[in-house]
């Protein structure tokens, strides 16, 4: 080829990167399709006084609908309702860390993130800008990449550090501020002569009810014992084998569960999802005393002001044996507000093109929610990303 007819192919080429990556949430999630969002995973219905509920709310609530790809702010906003999202991949776990005005969301593929996000606090000044006010949207400033082996599902506080649940671990891993992970706790049953099997996913170990220290904490799992037949056999028993272990002894302190999720810990109660049978209840003298039945796989669990928003998620056909408690075909993708003195419902927001819910967080922090709203609109977003600062962390 010569040099003159290679220079249009050339122009071309170079006119196609010249393009990649200017939408703002390809560079933070570093995926090219972020940007495309089909708007009816957005649309929702509302049943009952779910968004008074919400406006209860000291700031907005987080949910991350892992299989779909998209972290969801709902917020009630001066009395406006406002929903905003941000597309990271298969995001999951959520903690917010109120001292240091962050928000930390767990990313789950190969590698493992963890992304930190901050409120915006001020707009850096421009030629002609005079002096702009800032739109308080979380904002990213800090991704971590973790190897993807430690499948993290659930992340929480425990003594003011950064925690999660390392699956396949059969662990609770602490993610130090430089960086990396240390495995801290991981329940007694799968101590071996060798040492502990971390070697692969034994009894999915999927969630922290966060205490003071990890021996003040709780966790659930699907299962207590090492086995062949591991969780993510479509052979492996749940009905009922479902438990909770405690920080302290390392033991099972409660039993009679079905693929648990969202253990937290509510003024001295533990609180969990019987997601296998749809039921949001507490442990009572090591059993689960179920408080409310809901429509789908529960999971996902906040408090605040006497109030649990809980998530349900679709019950995907090939685990259905997993969920021998739901009505499968009814099940829905939804936030609930449920009185936990009662157990009335007191209002759902469902996505009728929704999937899965994992975490649900309320984020007590000066922001309005996330910085992406339908329809789409450019200008506005690419200013926040482009001028936008945050406070330093401290």
């Amino acid at each position: 080829m010569s040099r003159s007819s290679s220079k249009p192919s050339l122009a071309g080429l170079w006119a196609h990167h010249h393009g990649e990556f200017r939408d703002p949430h390809e560079v933070v999630a570093q995926w090219p399709a972020a940007g495309d969002v089909d708007p009816r995973l957005l649309g929702h219905r509302v049943r009952g006084r779910f968004w008074e509920a919400l406006a209860t709310l000291e700031g907005p609530l987080l949910v991350t609908r892992e299989y779909e790809h998209l972290v969801i702010a709902l917020a009630v906003i001066e009395g406006r309702r406002r929903v905003s999202f941000l597309r990271l991949p298969h995001p999951n776990g959520i903690a917010v860390d109120r001292a240091r005005g962050l928000v930390h969301l767990a990313s789950t593929r190969n590698p493992n993130l963890v992304y930190d996000l901050a409120p915006c606090a001020a707009l850096v000044p421009r030629a002609g800008d005079g002096d702009p006010e800032p739109e308080s949207v979380l904002l990213p400033v800090r991704a971590r990449f973790l190897p993807g082996c430690l499948y993290i599902h659930d992340l929480a506080l425990v003594g003011g550090r950064l925690h999660a649940n390392a699956v396949a671990l059969n662990a609770v891993a602490e993610l130090p501020e430089p960086g990396g992970f240390r495995t801290v706790w991981w329940p007694r049953c799968i101590d071996g002569p060798r040492g502990p099997r971390f070697e692969r996913n034994y009894l999915q170990l999927n969630s922290i009810a966060a205490g003071s220290d990890l021996g003040d904490s709780f966790f659930s799992a699907s299962g207590d014992r090492v086995s062949a037949r591991r969780p993510g056999h479509l052979n492996y028993p749940v009905d009922g084998r479902g438990v909770i272990f405690s920080g302290r002894t390392r033991e099972v302190v409660a039993t009679g569960l079905t693929r648990p999720h969202s253990a937290r810990l509510v003024d001295g109660e533990l609180w969990v999802d019987n997601s296998g049978y749809g039921q949001l209840g507490r442990i009572v003298d090591g059993r689960f005393d179920p408080l409310v039945q809901l429509p789908g796989w529960t999971r996902g669990l906040a408090v605040a002001r006497g109030i649990a928003f809980v998530g349900t998620s679709r019950v995907i056909p090939r685990f259905r044996h997993y969920a021998p408690g739901v009505d499968v075909d009814g099940s829905e993708s939804a936030v609930h507000a449920v009185e936990l003195k009662s157990g009335r419902i007191l209002g759902s927001l469902e996505w009728p093109f929704g999937n899965q819910i994992f975490g649900i967080e309320v984020c007590p922090l000066p922001t309005t929610g996330l910085p992406f709203t339908l329809p789409l609109g450019g200008d506005r977003v690419r200013r926040l990303f482009f001028q936008g600062r945050t406070e330093p962390m401290t």
